[in-house]
């Protein structure tokens, strides 16, 4: 990036409390007071986040855009030399990785109580911010209510072989089957990986997959709801063939992710680091959340779910501790079953 690139968003930084980056550039030019946040949550949900919380707070904020497991990675090879003052992941196997490299701080206990226990650490390192939920996206043209999978595990079996995608190299689907190697183990869990080589069909995203299932490419898959409750919102162009499953049971199939956030120890500005997580966590940015085009869930300030979402205690998810959710492990297990 150009000095003079560099000069303009810092000057509309100041403007507008966002500067969005996606290499060092912004974040290497940014004023010591400056929030630096490594984002991997959605960029518009995090920008309107930032341009409330600097309304508030007159507060600078420079967003370093990318991948949770692009950011957590660099964050533990920066280590305590890291700009950043604090991480938003969209799935809490990045936070894991972070939090498991002793880079985190605790997080204010007032924080913490805006949030319920299910749906944050034991630990107390990092918070929930959001939730999202795994679903079976479905053609009813191909496939029966009477026909659905009862549980997630079910899609291993021979008699789905052809009928069912999903995208296993993308951080969302891995944090999905990290719920399975936690609920049923590692050996299950390389079965259950060995009959999705053999079944499914590879996409590359969430989209992707609920684009096919739309078009009639294979009758289901397993995404996360959001993106089709979006896609249903602004007219059903990629979804208005489908309907959705949701497992339910405690089944992994219901798995519930949740999209952390956490101060790093290494935060020169731990203060303000705080203050933005509290601002996350609270009434301010969970309304934010609620009432947005996301259709993520909120899980913290008693903030409701956007209609016509049911309700997070409705889906029966799995109770899982999310930091004890192995982004590495459930890797390597795609790997050695050829699935990436």
């Amino acid at each position: 990036m150009t000095a003079t690139l560099a000069a303009a968003l810092l000057l509309l930084s100041s403007c507008t409390g966002v500067t969005n980056s996606d290499d060092d550039g912004a974040v290497e030019g940014a004023s010591a007071e400056a929030l630096v946040v490594y984002n991997a949550q959605h960029e518009k949900l995090a920008e309107e986040w930032v341009e409330e919380f600097t309304a508030q707070t007159g507060i600078e904020v420079v967003l370093r855009n990318g991948g949770d497991s692009e950011l957590s990675n660099q964050l533990v090879a920066e280590g305590d030399a890291s700009r950043a003052d604090v991480f938003l992941t969209e799935n809490s196997p990045a936070m894991s990785l972070v939090e498991n490299a002793g880079l985190f701080a605790p997080v204010d206990p007032a924080t913490l109580d805006l949030v319920p226990e299910k749906y944050r650490p034991a630990s107390g390192m990092w918070t929930g911010i959001a939730a999202r939920s795994a679903v079976f996206v479905y053609n009813p043209e191909l496939l029966d209510e009477s026909e659905l999978p009862s549980s997630i595990l079910d899609l291993q079996s021979p008699s789905w072989k052809g009928k069912w995608g999903g995208a296993p190299s993308g951080a969302d689907f891995q944090a999905i089957i990290s719920a399975i190697l936690e609920t049923q183990g590692p050996e299950a869990t390389a079965e259950w990986l060995t009959g999705m080589k053999d079944n499914a069909t590879v996409y590359r995203n969430n989209i992707v997959t609920m684009k096919a299932v739309n078009a009639g490419e294979v009758a289901g898959g397993i995404i996360y709801h959001y993106y089709w409750f979006r896609d249903s919102d602004s007219g059903g162009e990629n979804s208005g063939n489908t309907k959705l499953h949701y497992f339910g049971d405690q089944d992994p199939g219901a798995f519930v992710s949740i999209s952390g956030g956490g101060v790093l120890k290494s935060s020169k500005n731990s203060v303000k680091a705080q203050q933005f997580l509290a601002f996350l966590a609270g009434v301010s940015g969970q309304t934010i959340l609620g009432e947005g085009y996301s259709f993520e869930y909120p899980v913290g300030g008693d903030v409701p779910a956007k209609d016509p979402l049911p309700t997070l205690d409705s889906l029966n998810a799995p109770v899982i501790d999310p930091s004890k959710l192995n982004g590495p492990e459930v890797i390597d297990l795609i790997m050695q079953v050829g699935l990436l």
